[in-house]
């Protein structure tokens, strides 16, 4: 199969305007090796749908722009993609509402995360589109143990090695500045410069290096920062 049908096959559209909820689900699909592209407004989501294949839809009902019914008309008019819609609206009769539409799931807020990505597991095997089994996503990220598997093999981190990799990791694709990796996993650290990350960088590649020699998980973006790389295939 092309290279581009696999990456499809774990591309989810995201179209939440709320950022914590919509870094929430970012995380819990990452870590299930789901790729998640967020928009927060029903006009993002369309362009996106223009330019880029997904395997399912995550829409909430509640946007700025579109309402989540409306945008699922829109959605469907382009493509017969699986749709699952998450939102604060738990009467019975929006969920009636959006599984008449053919939605093909409805998860009321507040939600388990898990939960969420066991459902998007669950309509994808409907739809003939899970990704293969056997084949585990890049990453696997235990928080409760703090530790993270990369191809199948659990990675020896430090503290803050494991800090700047799980940051990465729960938003691949999106370029952290040194600022703000500083920020996130070293705190209000005096003694951490900007070598600090660049230091610890170099060693993580160097042990995910020895793990995949052929996979560059981490990019540099120069005068940026890092980034994790969206588009990894797994061996």
């Amino acid at each position: 199969m092309p290279v581009e049908a696999l990456t499809a096959r774990r591309r989810i559209l995201v179209v939440e305007d709320e950022p914590g909820i919509a870094d929430t689900i970012r995380y819990a699909l990452a870590t299930e090796g789901f790729d998640a592209e967020v928009c927060a407004l029903g006009s993002e989501a369309l362009a996106a749908l223009e330019r880029s294949s997904f395997a399912l839809a995550i829409l909430d009902v509640g946007l700025p722009d579109l309402n989540g019914f409306e945008l699922f008309r829109e959605i469907r008019a382009r493509a017969p993609l699986p749709v699952i819609f998450v939102t604060a609206r738990a009467a019975e009769v929006d969920r009636i509402v959006g599984l008449e539409l053919g939605a093909d799931d409805y998860v009321a807020k507040p939600f388990s995360p898990r939960e969420l990505v066991a459902r998007v597991r669950s309509v994808l095997r409907r739809a003939g589109a899970a990704p293969a089994p056997g084949r585990p996503p890049p990453f696997e990220v235990d928080e409760q143990r703090r530790r993270i598997r990369f191809c199948g093999h659990a990675l020896e981190l430090t503290r803050y090695e494991y800090g700047l990799l799980s940051t990465l990791v729960a938003r691949p694709g999106r370029v952290f500045s040194r600022d703000e990796l500083l920020s996130r996993v070293w705190g209000d650290s005096t003694e951490s410069l900007d070598r600090t990350v660049d230091a610890h960088v170099k060693t993580l590649r160097a042990k995910l290096r020895a793990v995949a020699p052929l996979l560059d998980p981490i990019r540099t973006h120069r005068g940026t920062g890092y980034a994790l790389a969206d588009d990894l295939e797994v061996p």
